[in-house]
This record gives C-alpha cells, sequence and structure tokens, in this order.
C-alpha cells in the first residue's frame, strides 16, 4: 500500500475530478458501465493516455479484461491470462499497488497484451480493487500524457482511487449475479409439477432419483414423448445439494439452430441481425444449479460439438462474443430417439452421446403404469378446473374404466389434454363417458352427442354471440352465460375470438 503520509495533497483539480469519477461510477450497477467508467474516469484522474479495468475469475484463476479505454482499448475486453502472470498478476497476489516507469526494465511485464493490441506501453501503475480485505481486480493507467514519467504522489493517488472504485465494481458484480440468479429462479418456479402415481414402474424411477440426485453426475432420461421427463428432472434438482439454485428448461428440438445456440450460450449486441442488447443465456441462468437439455437427440452436429466444449471445459463464449465464461450446471438431458442407434448411423456424436450417458434412466410408458392413471385424473381434473374457473366434475366409474383401459400413446401429455378436454364438457357437473373422445369411448360414445368439433363450434358461436350483444364486455358476457370471467377469458384465448368491427 502506498505511503499516504508522504503525499503532498490533492490539488482542487483532482479533487473535483475524484469526486466526478466517484459519481459516475455508483451511477450505475450495470457491470459493463460501472467497470468501463473506472476505466474512464481513472485515465482522467491520472492524466493518461489508456487505462484499463481486469477483473478476477477465482473460479478459472484468470484476470479478465472487462473494460479499457485509449487507442487500442476496445480491443482487449475480453482477452485473459492467468492470474500469476504480468504486473497486474503481481498486484492481484500481493494486493499493493505499482508503479513501473519503464515496462521494458521489468521482467514482469506480460508483453502479450501489446502485440495483441499493437499499442506500445512506456510506463505503467497498477493499483488493486479491495474489498473486505479480498482483491476482485486491478486498474491500471497507462502512459502518462506529455511523455512525463509517474510519480509516488500518481500511485498513492491511484490507491486512493481505486479504494474509492472497489465498492462501485464489487457492488455492480454482485448486482449482475443477483440478476442471473433472479431470473433463473424465476425459470424454476414457472412450473410446478409433482410426480403422481406410486406404482411399481414409478417407485423404480423414484429409486433411481434418489441414487443419483446427490451427485452432480450427469443424468439422460430415456423415454416416449409426454412421459414425464421434465417432472422427472425437477425432481432430480430438488433432491439435489443444488435445490436452492436455478432450474433451467429448454426444449432443444422447438428452435433452429441459431437461436437454440443463442439460448443455450447468450449472445452480444450486434452479433446478429435483431440482436440489438446483449442477451443472457441458459448456462449462464442455470449457473449452481440445474440445465435440463429436452430432446437433446434433435440438436445439429455443429451445435454438438460446442456442447461437447461446454461439458468438457465447464466454459463457453457468447455468440459474437469473445469473453470466455465459466459455468458450474449440472447437466439433465433427455430424449425420445434411440441416441445410441442415432451414434451408429453417425448423426450424434460418440463423445458427446458417453459424455451424456452417465446415468440412464429409462421412464416407463403410462400404459405400463395403469394403476397411476386414477391419480393422475384426479389431479389434472384438479388443475383444469382451477385454471379455467370452473367447478370441478365427478368423474363416473365407468369413464374411469375407459380412462384406465386406454393404451395412450400419448402417455401422460396426452391423459392431460384430455381431462382438460373433458372438464370443459363436463361443465362442473358428472364427467361421463360421453365427454371422452371416440377413441377412448368406443362403441359406448352416446350416438346423440354431438362430435367434439361441433360441439365446440356451437361453444364458440355463443360465446360470441353472448360478446356481440353485451358490447363486448367480458364481465357482463360471462354472467349471461353463467359462467366466471376466467373461464370467459380462457375461452376467448382458446378459440382466437377477436373483436369484429
Amino acid at each position: 500500500m502506498p505511503d499516504i503520509s508522504t503525499y503532498r495533497g490533492i490539488t482542487p483539480r483532482t479533487a473535483t475530478a475524484l469526486m466526478e469519477a466517484t459519481a459516475a461510477i455508483n451511477a450505475s450497477l450495470n457491470v459493463s458501465e460501472v467497470l468501463q467508467a473506472i476505466a474512464r474516469t481513472s485515465s482522467a484522474v491520472l492524466r493518461s493516455e489508456a487505462s484499463s479495468v481486469l477483473m478476477l475469475d477465482k473460479r478459472r484463476n484468470k484476470l479478465v479484461f472487462m473494460a479499457a479505454v485509449g487507442d487500442r482499448g476496445p480491443s482487449l475486453i475480453g482477452e485473459e491470462f492467468d492470474a500469476n502472470l504480468g504486473i497486474a498478476g503481481r498486484v492481484t497476489a500481493s494486493g499493493k499497488a505499482v508503479i513501473v516507469p519503464d515496462v521494458h526494465d521489468s521482467n514482469d511485464f506480460f508483453r502479450g497484451i501489446d502485440a495483441k493490441s499493437s499499442f506500445q506501453t512506456r510506463g505503467l501503475i497498477a493499483a488493486p480493487l479491495i474489498f473486505k480485505g479480498e482483491v476482485i481486480g486491478v486498474v491500471e493507467v497507462l502512459n502518462k500524457i506529455g511523455g512525463g514519467s509517474y510519480d509516488d504522489d500518481d500511485l498513492t493517488l491511484l490507491q486512493i482511487f481505486a479504494n474509492l472504485a472497489a465498492s462501485g465494481a464489487h457492488n455492480a458484480v454482485q448486482h449482475d449475479t443477483v440478476v442471473r440468479e433472479n431470473r433463473g429462479l424465476r425459470e424454476t418456479l414457472r412450473v410446478r409439477s409433482p410426480i403422481i402415481g406410486n406404482s411399481p414402474a414409478l417407485r423404480q424411477v423414484m429409486d433411481m432419483v434418489s441414487r443419483v440426485a446427490g451427485s452432480n453426475a450427469t443424468v439422460l432420461l430415456l423415454g416416449e414423448t409426454g412421459t414425464g421427463k421434465e417432472v422427472t428432472a425437477r425432481a432430480t434438482h430438488s433432491a439435489s445439494p443444488r435445490a436452492e439454485k436455478a432450474f433451467i428448461a429448454i426444449n432443444c428440438a422447438a428452435l433452429p439452430e441459431a437461436l437454440l445456440e443463442s439460448e443455450l450460450f447468450g449472445h452480444e449486441k450486434g452479433a446478429f441481425t435483431g440482436a440489438v442488447a446483449e442477451k443472457m443465456g441458459r448456462f449462464e441462468m442455470a449457473d449452481g444449479g440445474t440445465l435440463f437439455l429436452d430432446e437433446i437427440g434433435d440438436i445439429s452436429q455443429s451445435t454438438q460439438v460446442k456442447l461437447l466444449r461446454v461439458l468438457q471445459e465447464k466454459e463457453f463464449v457468447r455468440v459474437g462474443g469473445i469473453r470466455t465464461i465459466a459455468t458450474d450446471v449440472r447437466i439433465i438431458a433427455a430424449t425420445n430417439r434411440d441416441l445410441r442407434s442415432a451414434m451408429e448411423k453417425g448423426e450424434f456424436r460418440e463423445d458427446l452421446y458417453y459424455r451424456l450417458n452417465v446415468f440412464p434412466i429409462p421412464l416407463p410408458p403410462l400404459r405400463q403404469r395403469r394403476e397411476d392413471i386414477p391419480a393422475l385424473v384426479e389431479h389434472f381434473m384438479n388443475i383444469s378446473s382451477t385454471e379455467l374457473g370452473c367447478r370441478k366434475p365427478v368423474i363416473s366409474d365407468e369413464a374411469m374404466a375407459h380412462l384406465a383401459a386406454y393404451n395412450w400413446p400419448g402417455n401422460i401429455r396426452e391423459l392431460q389434454n384430455i381431462i382438460e378436454r373433458s372438464v370443459l364438457l363436463a361443465d362442473g357437473g358428472t364427467l361421463t363417458v360421453g365427454h371422452l373422445p371416440r377413441e377412448i369411448a368406443g362403441d359406448e360414445h352416446p350416438k346423440d352427442v354431438k362430435n367434439e368439433s361441433s360441439l365446440l363450434g356451437y361453444e364458440k358461436a355463443l360465446i360470441i354471440k353472448a360478446l356481440r350483444e353485451n358490447e363486448w364486455n367480458q364481465t357482463k358476457a360471462a354472467r349471461s352465460l353463467g359462467i366466471s370471467r376466467d373461464n370467459l377469458r380462457y375461452r376467448v384465448k382458446k378459440y382466437d375470438i377477436e373483436k369484429s368491427n
């Protein structure tokens, strides 16, 4: 630490510059803006040609250029090097500011940075950013304007500036972390679905989940579409040491290749047409938690290569970016494809397959756990009646028997959709065989009941008529139909009803 007792004092000009610098640093909580303000104002306070801020990535033991000003400053942002290299590395290790009158006389000077930026450094001073006794980064200023050399007063002034800047830098980094975690947790809380059932097949799955949940092992969920792979992945996360962190899910088959990479890794502003701002990817949102990659068997060969690198190196780069971002996520993947067969055909990388297939869990189709159907039906009737704003019906024994006997090619997802539709048709009464689709009801489907398409068409016509008669006031229209306003809003959205001119 510089000896402040020998400092000759701060001139009015310098005091004004420090106050303006502090105001600029504290004007934002955006990491990039705060660190760039530190670089810009340190250069102004010390009257230097260039300045940079390097932040310490403790997880990877790297110093990363996060902000830089000067002739070649922008070209440095995102560059990194081992935290034990260079003058900045020495400052990081010692926690003390240093002055280097001529870098050519210093064995510590890391010349690779000058070579990369085509900038000619003559002399520099560097001071640590220290928050609560811990070095979190380094601020450097280079080449005093006018060609003079830095002196001890300059060194002391930079340390005073660094002390003021450290708190702002720490707060911005912490804010960025909180924003990332909040986004992840909001995504985690978006869907809450318990595992329903107690069949032997389901108990076997839950036994495997309990065995693997406490580890960081990659899990591969295998099964037909609609067998509850995401619900199982959430159960694994909830039983793991990462339960308090985010659970982030992404359906890899639902997005084109370019968009999928942006969703996974994020992108920088201007990375492609339409990238008007930087975007955080799912790996960042899931940091410290779990990332669920659904339909992993459908990703392209190019994305497979990039995903493999993240799994191996625990780091990635945003689309259009150069800065390496470390990630600590537990991967749970899922597919309804035969990945081994796809691997043998050259459609899926062998190295990625073995990275993912650490702990496979096969999920049984619904037809192999029929004893769970009554509990699932009850569960989905509760959900549907609440979401639709209607009374929960009572299901008849005959209807339940038909549901239990059906083969369920679409599994639990198909069951949920049919129960939602049947709850609407039953309208708070008894859910009978007549409210079930013909493929389930079979020959017992009443001949005098309108088929589903005509029934729903009739319902849509009634809703439009009520809306028109009540001048499109949904509260009045719902009252005239004898249903809740939420129920009416659901049906308006379902039938895509728009106000006519």
